[in-house]
């Protein structure tokens, strides 16, 4: 079974604020969808967690690798695209576009062998598991009505995230903080994610500390972001005294770049995101190495549908899992699928046991969000 052709779609008109200081437009382009069609007649689904100029550019370097490859051995084929674009790529975009075509060739092995792509990696230690409803910080009382909305949609956990948050003063953000245990009450868990890999984050290790001290007070299960992306030695001192997990790595790409910070233990809850950083095949290497060095992994997701059935797969797949984090809301999420994630009474997802990812995306509901696609064959 040999790759035929590969459709990207960049996704347009519903883009949710990712929290950066300049905003998001729903007309901006932060999603791309790719569909790895073979010569056989069947298809997988990816999603890069990048603009879809920059996909088309990277699968266009890529391309006369990849054209007639076979479309039923991602690590391998994903390896020797990431391997033979080193000078061009070792990480970003490039990285990124192979986090697409890898998650499809992943979609594709399961359909191929009739098998969820979970059983494939390795096996299904669970078959359901808590989402977090992801959000963003606002003012109180608008904060107070999100989280309400989340509650209704049957969220148990819900992480808030990004400003306004940590971009005033210490008193605001504990009023933030408890303006949300107060709206949920103790049974909802809460999670904060500062956001330190916004462009020129001001906050340092000190500032980290104190924060994490506020929120332990107020019950959270986990400090996100609290220092910007590249400060590693910040990280290591930060989880070494924080009375509140520290979680991070949502920015890194490519196992190596995963290593210092599982090895020297800077976080206690490692957030590879398998849009950006290689994949399902790099994922699972990833979360292998943090297992063996008691270091828990929560896939990150500010995702679409297909992004979020990956994620639902490598949960599935690793001996320690907890979360999957769910943009809500989302129509990227809700609004392409044929069948629609739906949280249980407990607040739980299956993971879906069909082949592949165990999605199917609608083609006319996806013309919505993209209705001329870009071809390579």
């Amino acid at each position: 079974m040999k790759i035929a052709s590969v459709e990207i779609y960049p996704l347009t008109g519903a883009t949710v604020d990712g929290g950066w200081p300049q905003g998001h437009e729903p007309q901006e382009n932060l999603h791309t969808l790719l569909i790895v069609r073979t010569d056989s007649g069947l298809s997988g689904f990816g999603s890069s967690f990048t603009s879809g100029k920059l996909v088309v550019g990277a699968v266009e370097l890529l391309w006369p690798l990849l054209k007639g490859e076979s479309a039923v051995e991602p690590e391998r084929v994903s390896e020797t695209l990431r391997q033979s674009s080193f000078w061009q790529g070792r990480g970003g975009s490039v990285e990124h576009a192979i986090s697409g075509i890898d998650i499809a060739l992943w979609d594709l092995l399961g359909k191929a062998c009739r098998q969820p792509t979970s059983r494939l990696l390795g096996g299904d230690y669970r078959h359901t598991i808590k989402p977090y409803g992801s959000i963003l910080f606002d003012e109180p009382d608008a904060l107070r009505r999100t989280l309400l909305s989340v509650v209704d949609r049957g969220f148990a956990a819900i992480k808030m995230g990004w400003r306004p948050f940590g971009r005033r003063d210490r008193k605001f953000d504990e009023l933030l903080v408890r303006t949300a245990r107060q709206a949920v009450g103790d049974t909802v868990e809460l999670m904060v994610d500062a956001g330190g890999s916004e462009q020129f984050w001001p906050h340092g290790t000190n500032w980290a500390r104190n924060t994490a001290r506020m929120l332990a007070d107020y019950g959270i299960t986990w400090f996100e972001e609290p220092l910007p992306p590249d400060d590693l030695a910040g990280y290591v001192e930060l989880t070494r005294i924080s009375p509140v997990p520290i979680a991070g790595g949502e920015v890194l790409t490519r196992r190596q770049s995963f290593r210092p910070w599982i090895e020297q233990r800077a976080v206690d809850i490692l957030q590879p995101d398998c849009t950006k950083n290689g994949g399902l095949s790099e994922s699972r290497r990833i979360a292998w190495l943090a297992a063996e060095h008691n270091v828990q992994v929560v896939p990150h997701g500010w995702n679409t549908a297909i992004g979020l059935a990956a994620d639902l797969q490598f949960s599935a797949s690793i001996p320690v899992a907890r979360y999957v984090e769910y943009l809500t809301p989302c129509a990227y999420i809700d609004e392409i699928l044929t069948e629609p994630f739906r949280l249980d009474g407990d607040g739980l997802l299956t993971i879906p046991s069909g082949p592949g990812l165990g999605v199917e995306i609608d083609p006319e509901k996806l013309k919505r969000f993209c209705p001329n696609p870009i071809l390579f064959r």
